[in-house]
């Protein structure tokens, strides 16, 4: 099991979830979703452009779901209820396994990430020596804390992740000494070490492939062709737009891609909110 120090928010995403109404789906419909990063106005702004897009694409009628949380996301997921989603590696690659989506198109480069500490503590140097230890990190499913785990296979030597809310809070958590280490992205790490220079890799992990659109298996081979090709066209990259400017500032092509590129990656998620 993966120690988090956050009791408080795991109470309130438990309640959500049990408390909550799930989405509602009805029959037939054709649904195309994201995580839950942000408001509703702001998310739906974002992603019902695409799934408006693709309904021309497919002459189908395709809608956008605001999941709500990410408790409901998840189990929404894991029920096989979502047609069309854009997020994250492990989600993509577990979709992959277990509900026979296909990834068509992704975003370009690959994502790795950083496990520093700060240059004052001489007690982390390796990775190793973060066993018992706090470490600042946004909370699972975030992919580079869920990476952090992976380096640890026995539970019991994990260091304890101390949730916080903001890549910038992870940062000053360990350069102030709240936590003996922390997780983020290597670019993002290293635009904030830049200037003062106060922290330390101790840990970099290899690249893999970026956040993804996968199709599941009500949509037909030959629909997938028809949103793949119309995903990567002038057209389909500025109805992107909006998912540009948040993960793919540089605007550049969105690229093809394929089951092979994500194999394996689903056990990132092992043991965290009932994924297998």
């Amino acid at each position: 099991m993966h120690q988090t120090l956050n009791i408080t928010g795991t109470f309130i995403l438990f309640s959500m979830l049990v408390f909550m109404p799930s989405t509602s789906f009805a029959k037939g419909e054709i649904i195309f979703t994201a995580p839950p990063r942000g408001p509703v106005a702001k998310e739906t702004k974002m992603y019902k452009p695409v799934a408006d897009y693709l309904s021309r694409v497919i002459n189908k009628k395709i809608i956008y779901k605001f999941p709500g949380n990410w408790l409901t996301y998840q189990n929404d997921m894991q029920k096989g209820k979502y047609d069309i989603v854009f997020d994250g590696p492990h989600f993509v690659a577990w979709r992959i396994k277990r509900d026979k989506h296909e990834p068509l198109v992704k975003l370009p480069g690959k994502l790795a990430f950083a496990v520093f500490s700060s240059k004052k503590n001489e007690k982390v140097d390796k990775i190793t020596d973060l066993q018992g230890r706090t470490v600042c990190a946004l909370a699972p499913p975030f992919l580079g804390t869920l990476t952090l785990y992976s380096l640890f296979k026995n539970p019991a030597r994990q260091p304890l992740v101390l949730e916080v809310k903001s890549f910038p809070a992870t940062f000053k958590g360990v350069t102030s000494g709240k936590c003996q280490a922390g997780v983020l992205r290597d670019i993002l790490f290293k635009r904030f070490n830049k200037k003062k220079k106060q922290a330390k890799m101790i840990y970099h992990s290899k690249g893999i492939p970026n956040q993804a659109i996968t199709a599941g298996a009500r949509i037909s081979k030959k629909d997938k062709e028809k949103i793949t090709n119309a995903l990567l066209s002038d057209k389909g990259n500025q109805i992107l737009k909006g998912i540009n400017a948040r993960f793919n500032k540089k605007n550049k092509p969105w690229l093809p891609t394929s089951i092979k590129e994500y194999k394996g990656l689903h056990i990132l998620l092992k043991d965290v909110w009932g994924f297998d």
